[in-house]
């Protein structure tokens, strides 16, 4: 009888068999990965397809303008009171939403602010961190702001309130197109990230390459989204012209935040020192 070999496998060699002891030396790209994951994740939470009107909510074109005008006094602002004052009243607002849209504001706004922070690190660091503070904080009123009306507001309506407002259609469109387009290449780039993450092993001498392919990837997805919308605006025959809902109807609550927004006028005047 031929003698058993004493590899239960069979013929294979050696160091096929035994085991291996690897271990990858450490690498630091945590900074790189944990900043691109925040910008990706804040561009896959813009959608705006769950809007949902409240009992005490204005006419969508007040909204629009109360909300965009509250947006550019916190920009504007040199004061940091005004700004404490504009993320009070966001507060109080955020905190009647659903559980669901309170998330995805307090995850947007604080992402955001966060994003912003790392951004300024270079100010804090040579003696002015009350500017990174000040903007980080203007972000979370900001996108704070931006999210509400988005949760708050069915899409057709925000749509229509542009309308409304003579902005001319191709605009409305385009905006339509880039905000769908921004919101797939957020959750894109968020998944290929993600992925990244999870199949490096070892030291990556190579990050700004790494980056590049992620950065590729995303313009590949751009450019076939770009021409799926092309194809299908051909297939149906568009014309230029962008049909939005009914006419504007005034509501009760539109006098009552048109109060409120004065007097967040009136705030900002007096702390600004123009009164």
């Amino acid at each position: 009888m031929p003698e058993e070999s004493d590899n239960p496998i069979g013929d294979l060699p050696d160091w096929l068999t035994s085991s291996q002891d690897y271990r990858p030396g450490p690498d630091r790209d945590g900074f790189i990965m944990r900043n691109l994951l925040s910008l990706a994740s804040v561009l896959a939470q813009l959608r705006l397809d769950d809007g949902r009107d409240g009992p005490l909510s204005p006419s969508p074109p007040v909204k629009l303008l109360l909300a965009l005008g509250a947006i550019l006094l916190t920009s504007l602002s040199r004061n940091y009171l005004f700004v404490l004052a504009m993320l009070a009243v966001v507060l109080v607002r955020a905190a009647m939403l659903p559980r669901a849209a309170l998330a995805r504001v307090t995850g947007g706004s604080l992402a955001a602010a966060g994003l912003t922070l790392v951004l300024m690190l270079p100010a804090a660091l040579i003696g002015q961190p009350r500017s990174a503070l000040f903007l980080a904080t203007k972000s979370l009123v900001t996108v704070g702001i931006t999210l509400t009306v988005a949760l708050t507001t069915p899409k057709a309506h925000l749509t229509s309130a542009l309308r409304q407002l003579g902005m001319p259609a191709v605009v409305i469109l385009t905006v339509d197109l880039a905000l769908h387009g921004i919101v797939r290449l957020g959750q894109t780039a968020q998944e290929v990230l993600v992925a990244l993450r999870l199949r490096s092993v070892g030291t990556n001498r190579a990050k700004g390459a790494t980056m590049g392919g992620v950065g590729g990837v995303v313009l590949v997805k751009a450019s076939r989204l770009a021409q799926d919308s092309y194809d299908a605006m051909r297939c149906r025959g568009f014309d230029g012209s962008y049909r939005t809902g009914a006419s504007w109807r005034p509501r009760g609550a539109d006098a009552l935040w048109a109060a409120g927004f004065a007097l967040v006028l009136a705030l900002f005047l007096y702390l600004q020192g123009v009164v």
